[in-house]
Order: structure tokens, then sequence, then C-alpha cells
């Protein structure tokens, strides 16, 4: 089962989350062959983490919830909140497959969020172009039978490029993070 994870930053907390880089780091090793993808997620400026993404494959619900509350950084208080959802992997690669690469080019989470609540099966499908999409996926309900939103990491020149890889009108709300990949190099 595929889990979109994303823990969002509580203010103040940088210096926190500096001070458990490693442990974090260590902590994801632990899930290296599980893992879709991963990477924080950028303030305007592309320098200050706001956040923490990972796509992962992982055998069930409880061991998705442990992974993301068992995290150094959630338990030490890093984080505001986190986002658990069911995911499904469209494009069948991890972001270590993207062609495009670890460094070239702005890269974006794009999160469209309060999906029309369409039957799973029918809620998302790929773009015509994918060159540039790293990860790209439906956000489901628990039981993965309900689409609810989208998650996609995509190369992009800007946040408005970066943006339409998701159809507007669908969500109620559409997020574009500046991201990059994560990890140890």
């Amino acid at each position: 089962m595929e889990f979109f994870c994303y823990h969002r930053d509580r203010p103040g907390s940088l210096s926190l989350r500096a001070e458990l880089l490693e442990e974090h780091w260590s902590y994801m090793d632990q899930y290296a062959d599980e893992m879709i993808a991963r990477g924080p997620t950028l303030s305007d400026d592309g320098e200050t983490p706001t956040g923490s993404v990972h796509i992962i494959d992982l055998p069930d619900a409880a061991t998705a919830r442990a992974f993301v509350f068992d995290e150094p950084g959630y338990q030490a208080g890093v984080y505001r909140d986190v986002q658990l959802r069911r995911w499904r992997n469209l494009l069948g690669r991890t972001m270590w497959d993207f062609p495009g690469g670890r460094v070239d080019g702005d890269r974006f989470l794009v999160l469209g969020l309060g999906g029309d609540g369409t039957d799973a099966a029918d809620g998302l499908t790929l773009p015509a172009d994918t060159d540039e999409l790293i990860a790209f996926g439906p956000l489901l309900s628990d039981d993965g039978a309900t689409h609810l939103g989208a998650a996609a990491l995509v190369r992009a020149p800007d946040p408005d490029t970066a943006r339409a890889v998701l159809a507007p009108d669908r969500y109620a709300v559409v997020e574009v993070h500046r991201w990059q990949f994560g990890g140890r190099q």
C-alpha cells in the first residue's frame, strides 16, 4: 500500500529541525527500500525548510501511522501537523528513476485538496506530458475507494507552471510548495 505523508513544520522549530537532521535521516534510512520519494518543502526563497514529504510503500495503514508518528522530528515537536493519505503511484517509479536527475531546475510539491469524491478508479489520470513529473498520484480515502485529492512532485520553471499539472476546478484548494530531493547525497 502506498502512502503520502506531509509533515508541516511548526513556526519557530527551525533550530530543533536542524538539531534532529541526522536522527531524521537515520530513521528514514530504515525505510530506504520502501521509499518512493522524499524531501523537504521550502519557503519561497528556496532556502528555509517548511515541511517534509515522504511517499512510501508500506504493508498497511497501521504501519504508515507508526512511520509518521514515530519520526524523531514529530516526537520532538518540529511539526505543526501531519497529513497521511493512501496514495497510488501512477508513474510506477521512484524519484531516483526521474530522468531529470536530482538538481537541474526548480521542483515543487503540488497538492490538490478536497477532491470531488469520485470513485478512486476514476479519480485522476496522468497529464499528456509526464516528462517533468517526479511523482504523481491520487490522495485516497483510507479504504482506497474514494478520490480525495492529488499529490504531485514536478520540475517546473515557476509555481504557476507546476500548478497546471492538476485541473484547478477539480479541487477546493491547490497548494504549491517549493520542494527538493531529500535524503543523503
